[in-house]
């Protein structure tokens, strides 16, 4: 198996391209190749795939073999590898995700792309396509006080393509956010579990924030939980529309367009090495 190792802010995954390979098992595949011991280490594997209604197919694979729906890091990181692995000459493209039909724009200087953009498109906020079982405003959470364990939080959830809550706290860089965030993830009012991102609004243009991946664990970056944090804070009035999310991993830089609703992340993303591994490799380990 080919494989390209691509980190953005430090969200780091395996891709695969399945355009010129194929490859059975994917779920094992997953949970071999981000064992950061005994395999390639990573927040998880990405498929890059044919599609029949964009011009790539993107699948997410978590560490433990699970399949999510989303993720903007990856999301930014497939339209660099695309075009630098030389499968596309577009810098505007179309990418299929079990969370919908995305688009893509390649900043490029001197034929090497310098920064990503991703459209990801309208945040949904009906609780029963989060799906989310406790509301505050009709049919939707936003800015709900709710104890998780010993502390309280302001929650609001969405929808980006999978599932989002937005936690805003004062002390997010000192937060236990194994303790919080496997709670929140856990929460029966998350039926199918949710993405848990914790936030402080610094001004109106600067959010800090850390990200507890469903399935994952905290991650030192994360577009779509960059983007809940600022459509988040931009519903509780405490945001612009063009933000810089802070992480530990670095910034990432998100706009709301209120005319379409749409969100738009903008960061750079890296190639760190390609690979192969053997499949009797593989197949002895899993």
């Amino acid at each position: 198996m080919k494989f390209t190792k691509m980190q953005s802010y430090g969200n780091d995954y395996v891709y695969v391209s399945l355009l010129d390979q194929t490859i059975e098992n994917p779920e094992k595949w997953a949970k071999f190749v981000s064992d950061r011991h005994k395999g390639i280490g990573s927040d998880g594997m990405i498929l890059i795939c044919p599609s029949k209604t964009a011009d790539f197919k993107m699948r997410v694979f978590n560490p433990d073999g699970s399949e999510a729906e989303m993720c903007g890091n990856a999301l930014r990181s497939v339209g660099k590898f695309v075009y630098a692995k030389g499968y596309t000459a577009k810098t505007e493209f179309t990418v299929e995700t079990l969370g919908g039909i995305k688009s893509i724009h390649l900043w490029v200087e001197k034929g090497e792309v310098v920064n990503v953009s991703a459209n990801i498109g309208r945040p949904v906020l009906d609780a029963e396509k989060i799906p989310v079982t406790v509301t505050n405003r009709g049919n939707f959470l936003i800015g709900y006080d709710y104890k998780v364990i010993d502390k309280i939080f302001k929650l609001t959830a969405i929808s980006l393509g999978n599932p989002h809550c937005g936690a805003e706290c004062s002390d997010v860089f000192d937060l236990d956010i194994e303790k919080y965030g496997r709670a929140l993830e856990n929460d029966k009012m998350f039926p199918k579990k949710a993405n848990i991102h914790f936030y402080e609004v610094v001004d109106k243009n600067n959010i800090n924030m850390r990200a507890w991946e469903r399935n994952c664990g905290e991650t030192l970056a994360c577009a779509t939980g960059s983007s809940t944090a600022v459509y988040s804070a931009i519903l509780a009035g405490k945001a612009a529309n063009s933000v810089d999310v802070h992480q530990r991993g670095g910034i990432v830089h998100i706009d709301y367009n209120p005319a379409d609703n749409t969100i738009t992340m903008t960061g750079k993303t890296e190639i760190v090495f390609d690979g192969f591994i053997e499949d009797s490799i593989i197949e002895e380990s899993i």
